[in-house]
């Protein structure tokens, strides 16, 4: 069993359990906000969102690719130093069982991105192949290149930067020191006491509270859409606004519920139930589809990956095609960057430095690039081998109908089609579960949030989703889009973890603790 080390009083036993009125006002008022301008106005709110991204990605892209590129390669630097066999955490031995951490990992920061995205991004580079590696789309020559792109933008410098060097200094200064689990603890390196208590740690903790609900709600949305879609092609349910709110409402009620239980019980579960279904699913796909084609070209991809891997992650050369691709997932990643961390750190406990950095940065980008390979090469060896088979369905970048398209081409289509709904459903419910405790956290100032806190949040981004749904998919669109927006003022939350996360290694180095 893992025994407690000592910490700080602080930290073992907590004073404050109820809320940061300010920090609650700011954050909620914010949404409600939002949802009223795009009930009384989308077009106004268009506009706002439209013109905030465009200067987002002209002013801050170049630093974001910076951003998350260095992220990467420092965290490497430090997996190997003496100091990265340092426990974390206050616990001698791990919390959770290897399973159930990487089940967790997984399924939070992989979220509904591993299904319909893993389908849609590689066919839209294999039909229109990147402006860095040219070519004729849709031809046997433009794979590779295709599922390189999409490991590029789901692989090692997205992991990296949704945990690995703030990981690290959360639990530092949560853990060891007593600090608050809160993202304004980031920016104790630069502005010690100050990041704590007065206005920049208020700011700090409300845009990064404000980017994950927004990524978080833009998922709940987009799954109503997409399962009430996927009903109608296998059911011949009416796709609707109604089939849409039950959908999310039904989600809302799973989500909330697992997040109200707990870290141990109902997410740590959620996970673990997301990652059979997964490995069952692929094994299938593996066994039934076109098994030679996805292994033989998941090593020629992610070879292509490994060597244009710095070109890829600085490509500069066609602006607008990074703000639709690379830019766009930059800004989105980093938006989560900070509360994803907060959550990494908290079932991260008993587990070192170096396992924290294995984890995020190499073990989990390298599975997700499987996963990729096996969802999206199917549809890519149906596509070639067949036009139309998927590129019909999934024209004007429609993502649940690219899915569907590549799972009803399979054997046994219409049952694999609807369990991959519900694990589309899961997936969503797994990131969801786990933002509303890390926002609770965030809002709380307690590791340990109440259970009203809880159901606030949990009920109030369902809510929010229905709101914006009734509107049109664009209402959810923009507000999945402002994510980018706020992913300016996060960015800079996150950039002291470069020097810091490394300055904390080599301190438990030299204290012998390595």
């Amino acid at each position: 069993m893992a025994k407690a080390t000592s910490y700080p009083a602080a930290v073992a036993a907590p004073e404050h359990t109820g809320v940061n009125v300010p920090l609650f006002a700011i954050t909620g008022g914010f949404i409600v906000l939002f949802c009223l301008l795009a009930l009384f106005d989308l077009d106004a709110l268009g506009t706002i969102v439209d013109a905030s991204f465009a200067w987002s990605l002209k002013w801050f892209g170049l630093y974001w690719q910076f951003l998350l590129l260095a992220t990467f390669l420092i965290s490497l630097l430090i997996a190997v130093l003496p100091g990265a066999k340092t426990k974390l955490g206050g616990l001698d031995a791990p919390e959770f069982t290897l399973f159930q951490w990487g089940a967790m990992i997984m399924c939070t920061l992989l979220a509904g991105g591993g299904v319909f995205w893993a389908a849609g991004e590689p066919m839209a580079h294999f039909l229109s192949p990147p402006p860095l590696f040219g070519g004729e789309g849709g031809s046997a020559a433009a794979v590779d290149p295709a599922l390189a792109q999409s490991f590029m933008h789901w692989g090692f410098l997205a992991w990296a930067i949704l945990g690995s060097l703030t990981t690290i200094m959360f639990m530092h200064y949560h853990y060891e020191k007593g600090l608050p689990l809160a993202p304004r603890v980031l920016l104790y390196p630069v502005f010690k006491e100050r990041a704590l208590h007065g206005p920049i740690g208020l700011i700090a903790d409300a845009v990064c509270i404000v980017a994950v609900v927004a990524g978080t709600v833009g998922p709940i949305g987009f799954l109503g859409l997409q399962v009430s879609y996927g009903l109608s092609a296998l059911f011949g349910i009416e796709d609707g606004f109604a089939t849409q709110a039950v959908v999310i409402v039904c989600l809302t009620a799973l989500y909330t519920l697992s997040a109200v239980t707990g870290i141990d019980k109902g997410i740590q579960i959620l996970s673990r139930i997301n990652v059979v279904l997964a490995f069952v699913l692929l094994a299938f796909i593996l066994l039934a589809g076109p098994t030679l084609f996805i292994l033989g070209h998941f090593a020629t991809g992610f070879a292509t990956y490994l060597v244009d891997f710095f070109p890829m992650a600085l490509f500069r050369g066609d602006q607008e095609w990074l703000g639709w691709w690379t830019v766009f997932f930059w800004g989105w990643f980093l938006g989560y960057g900070p509360l994803m961390a907060m959550f990494v750190a908290r079932i991260s406990r008993g587990r070192s430095i170096r396992s924290i950095v294995l984890m995020l940065s190499i073990l989990a980008p390298v599975v997700t690039a499987f996963w990729f390979t096996v969802v999206g090469g199917t549809g890519i060896a149906y596509e070639l081998a067949k036009p139309g088979t998927v590129s019909t369905a999934f024209e004007g970048l429609n993502l649940p109908a690219a899915l569907l398209a590549i799972t009803q081409a399979l054997p046994w289509g219409f049952l694999v089609s609807v369990l991959f709904l519900v694990l589309t459903t899961i997936f969503v419910a797994t990131t969801s579960d786990s933002m509303t405790y890390v926002i609770s956290v965030a809002v709380a100032s307690d590791d340990q949030p109440r259970t009203p806190v809880r159901v606030f949040w949990g009920v109030a981004m369902g809510l929010t989703a229905i709101i914006l749904i009734s509107v049109g998919s664009g209402g959810v669109s923009k507000l999945q889009s402002f994510i980018v927006v706020t992913a300016v003022p996060v960015s800079l939350v996150l950039l002291p973890s470069l020097w810091d996360a490394l300055r904390i290694t080599l301190a438990y180095q030299r204290a012998g603790r390595g």
